[in-house]
């Protein structure tokens, strides 16, 4: 694989490997609510570090709960409960995390971390570590992980290789989006020659839902409101949704992929009621910068995925989400 990015970039990933390398210990975290690519990247180097005798600890944010669609990848059952996490500790790293406040709880330790190494691939990142990895050219995660692993010399195993896959796969959508470059293929290549169950993998994260999702996602999509003439399309899913069907917040990840597929919009949207506020997912499949859009809002991502958090309600974000691509669309 051949790395993208600056002589900048090699010269932090040469550096977080002298880091890691000399660290006593290790603390990996990745966000709240995390998904394929966060568990991924942060499992496959808890993977690796144990290989090599380390000893490290890797945890996420309460609720400390995995959504069901990753419930297979190899060391959930080793993770560290946040609680329990060292409160400074002497080399923390994280995996995929775009801002300090999506560490939750363990805000606090990686501020007093004496070594915080960032490690993403968010264009949007915050830069809030001693040491920041961010590729922004690099299609996930898991990429940045498997390029530190090399400059480590850690060998990839199987279960770190599965790990890695997962992220790799699921923030290219199955190989299908904009960001799949040759450097995907020639990593999903070197993957998969540790005999991964590819078409189980992929039936786990993309296919398999219980019948009372697939019932809750038949009112939500009954309820999509489509902007023709703004390109446009939203919907959202209410706490009765959830209660209703005795369905997870997590279990709904996928609902944005269902939505972005309506051929008269360019943009989706889907806001999720949570305690915390309303939870926005956006996504483009032209021009629309859907990770400007997201920084309006507090939030961050990609071009095209971005997401971000509202105080407010659904009506009122979705308003303003259009008003925010209105701007940009008379601006270009």
């Amino acid at each position: 694989m051949v790395m993208t990015g600056t002589s900048e970039l090699s010269d932090e990933l040469d550096r977080a490997a002298e880091l890691i390398a000399a660290a006593p210990s290790l603390t990996l975290a990745c966000h709240v609510s995390p998904d394929g690519d966060a568990l991924g990247s942060m499992l496959a180097m808890f993977h690796l570090a144990r290989s090599q005798g380390r000893n490290v600890v890797a945890t996420f944010p309460e609720p400390f709960e995995v959504a069901p669609h990753y419930t297979f990848l190899p060391g959930l059952d080793l993770l560290t409960k946040p609680a329990d996490v060292s409160r400074a500790p002497a080399v923390m790293v994280t995996f995929d995390c775009g801002s300090l406040d999506r560490l939750g709880s363990l805000a606090s330790s990686a501020t007093a971390a004496r070594e915080l190494i960032v490690l993403d691939h968010h264009v949007t990142n915050d830069r809030f570590g001693t040491l920041n990895v961010i590729d922004a050219d690099a299609a996930s995660t898991a990429s940045v992980v498997r390029e530190l692993a090399r400059r480590l010399r850690w060998p990839l195993t199987r279960d770190a290789a599965l790990c890695l896959y997962t992220g790799l796969v699921t923030d290219t959508g199955r190989f299908q989006y904009s960001n799949t470059t040759p450097d995907v293929f020639a990593l999903a290549e070197e993957l998969s020659s540790f005999d991964l169950p590819i078409a189980d993998v992929t039936r786990q994260l993309f296919e398999l839902h219980r019948f009372a999702y697939l019932q809750m996602v038949g009112v939500c999509l009954a309820r999509a409101e489509l902007d023709r003439e703004l390109g446009f399309v939203a919907t959202w899913v209410t706490n009765f949704d959830l209660d209703g069907f005795s369905v997870e917040i997590d279990e709904t990840e996928g609902l944005i992929d269902l939505v972005r597929r309506t051929a008269e919009a360019d943009v989706a949207c889907v806001c999720k009621e949570t305690p915390d506020g309303i939870r926005v997912s956006l996504r483009s499949s032209s021009g629309v910068d859907v990770g400007a859009i997201a920084q309006v809002f507090g939030g961050g991502g990609h071009r095209y995925a971005a997401g971000f958090t509202a105080p407010y309600p659904v009506t009122d974000v979705i308003g303003a989400v259009k008003a925010a691509l209105r701007r940009q669309r008379c601006a270009d």
